[in-house]
């Protein structure tokens, strides 16, 4: 069966974007993108909300045209547009690029979705994957702790109704000090 893993990158202090939606701090290097190309082209499939995926597909399916593009960006590219994808909105009625739309998240449709052949999913955006969380439906998370400290923002785990406990599978970290904590989801 396959999994639902969360992939997100935040601050030391725990947020994942600053104000005003604020990303620029991620330290994405090369070596971390090529991190990034790897458990993402071993997916099956990738599911965001409508903000993330309109932010997703005003960028990647044209970044690798620019002959300044840096090659891990060319492969993801590549990745971004071939891999299928998921977006949850309840005002989109059609998007491009591989993608179906889907209304609302149900857990019994979601349950169905990873029962069916294929890699693992990747989930990404905030909203969804607070929801997600709310259901207990998220199997791994993969949290991506950049060396910086926001002092304010969106944090990642934002829902206080939501307890999880969480066993360390393993972690990593990067030259340009980004560690990566993986912690799958024991249901209870």
């Amino acid at each position: 069966m396959r999994r639902i893993i969360l992939m997100m990158s935040v601050s030391l202090d725990g947020f994942l974007e600053g104000l005003d939606r604020d990303i620029s701090w991620h330290r994405v290097d090369d070596e971390l993108h090529r991190h990034f190309n790897e458990q993402c082209r071993a997916m099956g499939a990738f599911m965001d909300g409508r903000v993330t995926h309109e932010l997703m597909a005003d960028f990647w399916p044209t970044a690798d045209q620019d002959p300044d593009t840096p090659a891990p960006m060319v492969q993801f590219a590549g990745i971004w547009r071939d891999m299928p994808k998921f977006v949850f909105s309840r005002t989109l009625t059609q998007a491009g690029w591989n993608t179906t739309v889907i209304h609302d998240v149900v857990p019994e449709h979601i349950a169905e979705l990873k029962a069916q052949p294929g890699g693992d999913i990747g989930l990404g955006g905030a909203n969804l994957a607070a929801t997600f969380m709310r259901y207990g439906l998220v199997d791994e998370f993969r949290i991506y702790v950049h060396p910086v400290v926001l002092g304010q923002g969106r944090p990642l785990f934002e829902a206080p109704d939501v307890r999880m406990n969480l066993r360390l599978e393993g972690t990593q970290s990067f030259g340009n000090g980004v560690v990566l904590l993986r912690y799958s989801n024991d249901g209870t």
